[in-house]
């Protein structure tokens, strides 16, 4: 399974960027994030079928996951960003079907990260 995300970049606060993933296979998908010296965190998930969504609580409400299966693509649309939500982001897939895989251990393929910068 190759992974390639794109789409960072730099924006103002309260700004919006989106995120895309290239990504072939039925899985389910991830997005997750680095901040400079901190632990990679789970950002959101979504299911092979595009169902059921699921977020951290940091960016629940401004953040929205959705795939596009025809196009292999998934995307992250982020919305009312925040200076702390500078990392780098990565996509990642998983061969889990149920639940909500949130930790790093669950996902099996990885991308190559997009830097996002979030400016006050």
């Amino acid at each position: 399974v190759q992974l390639q995300a794109s789409g960072g970049g730099l924006a103002q606060a309260g700004g919006s960027l989106r995120l895309s993933c290239a990504a072939s296979g039925r899985y389910t998908m991830g997005w997750f994030r680095q901040a400079p010296g901190k632990e990679r965190e789970f950002v959101a998930g979504i299911m092979w079928s595009g169902g059921s969504p699921y977020y951290a609580d940091s960016v629940k409400g401004r953040f929205i996951i959705s795939r596009d299966n025809a196009k292999n693509t998934i995307y992250l649309q982020m919305n009312s960003l925040k200076p702390n939500d500078t990392a780098v982001y990565s996509c990642a897939a998983t061969g889990r079907i149920n639940g909500q895989p949130k930790s790093l251990l669950e996902y099996t393929y990885w991308g190559q990260g997009t830097q996002v910068t979030v400016s006050s």
